[in-house]
C-alpha cells in the first residue's frame, strides 16, 4: 500500500485506532517512511526514511500521540538549528519520528512533571547526551556509524536511534534522571567582563559563589582569556580562548583577583574522574566547543564543588561577611531547573545579605539565563550595596556571541 506522509498527515488517521489497518504493511511512497507493524510490543517502528520534506513528527505511538514531548523535541530542534549543530537538527527529528512510548523510557518522560522542553528539564538533551555516552563508550556500534564524523543519513539514523532506544532502554532511564551537566565553558565570556567591571567598580578581589556548578569548569574563568579585538581578559596565555562576537561596550581592562572559589550542586561532577558525563553533553558535530571543554578540564581543580541543594548551601555561605572581598553568586543557564521553592529561598537569601553588604564586602549576584525575551540568554546583575536589578544585554547559550550593555 502506497500512502504519503502528506496523507496521513491530512486525514489524521494516527488519531484513532480503528481507523487504521490490522497490517499496515511499509508505505513506499517517495518522502515517506516504511513502518511495520510490530503488534507483539503495540507500536509501529518507522525503519527507513526515503526523503528529507516529510514531518518527522507526526507518528502512531501505540494508539496515542505523546504530543508534549513532541513539542518539546520541535523547539529542541529549532534550538539546535539557531546553535549551529546540523546533526543535532537531524537526531531531534529522528528521536520524534521514532520515539517508543510503550517502553520504561517512553513513560518516564510522558508522566514528567512540569516542563520539559528546553525553559524546563530539557528531556531532549538529557537522551541526545545519552545516546552519545552510548556511542563514546562503544556500547551502540551502529549508532557510532551514523554519529560524526560520519555524514548524516536520515533513514539510518532513525532505524539506529530506534534499535538504541529499545536496546539500552534501563540505561537511559537512568541516564535522564540527572540533569544537563553541560558546563558550558564559553559561558566564561559574560563571568569574566562582569568579573572586570565589578573589579574597576571596587578594586577588591573576588569571592565567588557559583550555583548549579556541574563540575565547577566556570569557577575557573580567571584562567581562561577573553580577546576581543585588542582587548584581552583573564589569563591572555591560556589554552582556553574565548573569541566571541562581540556588540557594545568593551568591560574596562583590570585584572581580575579570585581570593576564594566554590559551587553547589545536586550531582556535581569530578572534572578529573567524571569527564565523560560532560563531554556526552557536547553536540557530537561541534568540534570546537569539545576541544574547548577538553582544554579547560585540563586547567580545572577536583573538589571545587559541593554536593547539596543551592538554597540551603547558599545560605550557609552567606551567613559570614568576608571584608576586603567583592563575593559574587552567579549561574548560567541553571536557575531553570532549581524547584520554585529552592529559587524562593535563594532571593530570601541575597536580600537578607544585601541588606547588610558594605563598600569594603559587597555582594553581587549575577545570572546569565533565558527569559524568553529574545535571542539567546538574559545578563542580570545586582549589586549591594548600590541600585536595583541592571540587565547586562545578552549572549549566546554557547558563549558565541555577546551584546554588552554597560562598561
Amino acid at each position: 500500500m502506497g500512502v504519503s506522509m502528506g496523507d496521513l498527515w491530512q486525514r489524521k488517521w494516527w488519531l484513532s485506532a480503528p481507523l487504521l489497518p490490522r497490517r499496515l504493511g511499509q508505505f513506499t511512497a517517495r518522502g515517506c517512511f516504511r513502518i511495520e507493524n510490530d503488534r507483539a510490543r503495540g507500536r509501529f517502528w518507522p525503519l527507513q526514511l526515503a526523503g528529507t520534506r516529510c514531518s518527522l513528527f507526526a507518528m502512531w505511538q501505540g494508539g496515542r500521540m505523546d504530543t508534549r514531548f513532541q513539542a518539546a523535541l520541535q523547539v529542541q530542534q529549532q534550538a539546535c538549528a539557531k546553535l549551529g549543530s546540523p546533526f543535532m537538527v537531524a537526531l531531534m527529528a529522528a528521536l520524534g519520528a521514532v520515539w517508543p512510548v510503550t517502553g520504561a523510557l517512553g513513560k518516564v518522560v510522558q508522566d514528567w512533571p512540569g516542563a520539559i522542553g528546553p525553559s524546563g528539564a530539557s528531556l531532549p538533551l538529557r537522551i541526545a547526551a545519552g545516546l552519545h555516552a552510548l556511542v563514546r563508550q562503544g556500547a551502540a556500534p551502529d549508532l557510532a556509524q551514523v554519529y560524526p564524523p560520519h555524514p548524516v543519513d536520515e533513514a539510518r539514523l532513525a532505524g539506529a536511534v530506534a534499535r538504541a532506544l529499545t536496546f539500552h532502554d534501563t540505561a537511559l532511564c537512568a541516564w535522564i534522571m540527572q540533569p544537563p551537566q553541560t558546563n558550558e565553558v564559553g559561558r566564561s565570556v559574560v563571568l569574566l567582563a562582569a568579573a572586570a567591571a565589578v573589579t574597576a567598580r571596587f578594586g577588591l578581589p573576588l569571592r565567588l559563589s557559583e550555583l548549579g556548578a556541574s563540575a565547577g569548569l566556570n569557577l575557573w574563568f580567571d584562567r581562561y582569556a577573553l580577546r576581543v579585538g585588542e582587548g584581552s581578559w583573564g589569563d591572555a596565555g591560556s589554552t582556553v580562548q574565548l573569541q566571541p562576537a562581540w556588540k557594545g561596550r568593551l568591560p574596562p581592562q583590570r585584572d581580575i583577583r579570585v581570593a576564594d572559589r566554590r559551587g553547589v550542586d545536586l550531582a556535581p561532577i569530578d572534572p578529573k574522574g567524571d569527564a565523560d558525563r560532560l563531554i556526552a553533553f557536547v553536540w557530537p558535530d561541534q568540534k570546537a566547543r569539545l576541544a574547548r571543554l577538553q582544554a579547560a578540564i585540563g586547567l580545572a581543580e577536583s573538589g571545587t564543588v559541593d554536593r547539596g541543594d543551592a538554597g540551603d548551601w547558599l545560605e550557609e555561605r552567606l551567613a559570614t561577611r568576608w571584608a576586603g572581598q567583592a563575593h559574587v553568586v552567579y549561574h548560567t543557564v541553571a536557575h531553570q531547573y532549581f524547584p520554585d521553592q529552592t529559587k524562593a529561598q535563594i532571593a530570601r537569601a541575597m536580600a537578607k545579605a544585601g541588606a547588610q553588604a558594605t563598600r569594603d564586602a559587597p555582594l553581587v549576584w549575577l545570572g546569565m539565563e533565558a527569559d524568553g525575551a529574545g535571542e539567546g540568554a538574559g545578563l542580570t546583575m545586582q549589586v549591594w550595596p548600590g541600585g536595583p536589578l541592571r540587565r547586562l544585554g545578552r549572549a549566546q547559550f554557547h558563549g558565541e556571541w555577546v551584546q554588552w550593555q554597560t562598561g
